[in-house]
């Protein structure tokens, strides 16, 4: 994997990385303003999650997601791996950090410290479709590559 650029010293963590299976869920504000859990539906959306990191975040409407949690396979513990209070992101873990695209962010967290133009440029970011927290290659290095 690409190496983590961290300009906003969001706290993070390093547990996706050590486990290949296991059960997420979710901690979202409902309408109402109370919070509720979501499980993973299904084996085959636990499995989309460790492929594709940045979806744990990008399913909820902005403002909605607080709190995102794993159970590795065969233990009955469930450990946090993305942290939020209001516009405050407490932690969040490495591997999903290094799949989230400029897009995600300035959809869904556009008014927390994820969003920061130094942070884009930091990581050489063009379109939405940019990683906000590892560096990207332009066109010329790509061709070369």
């Amino acid at each position: 994997m690409s190496k983590l650029i961290n300009t906003t010293n969001i706290p993070t963590i390093d547990v996706m990385s050590n486990y290949t299976e296991g059960k997420f869920r979710h901690v979202v504000k409902c309408r109402g303003g109370f919070m509720t859990v979501v499980d993973a539906q299904a084996d085959w959306q636990n499995e989309r999650y460790f492929k594709y990191p940045e979806t744990l975040l990008s399913q909820y409407k902005k403002g909605a997601l607080q709190t995102v949690q794993f159970q590795p396979e065969g233990s009955d513990h469930w450990l946090t791996l993305f942290a939020r209070t209001g516009k405050k992101i407490h932690f969040i873990d490495e591997t999903i950090l290094k799949e989230l695209s400029v897009g995600t962010i300035n959809q869904l967290f556009y008014n927390t410290q994820l969003y920061t133009w130094e942070q884009y440029k930091a990581c050489n970011t063009k379109t939405w479709e940019s990683k906000a927290y590892v560096m990207n290659e332009s066109k010329e290095e790509k061709e070369v590559a």
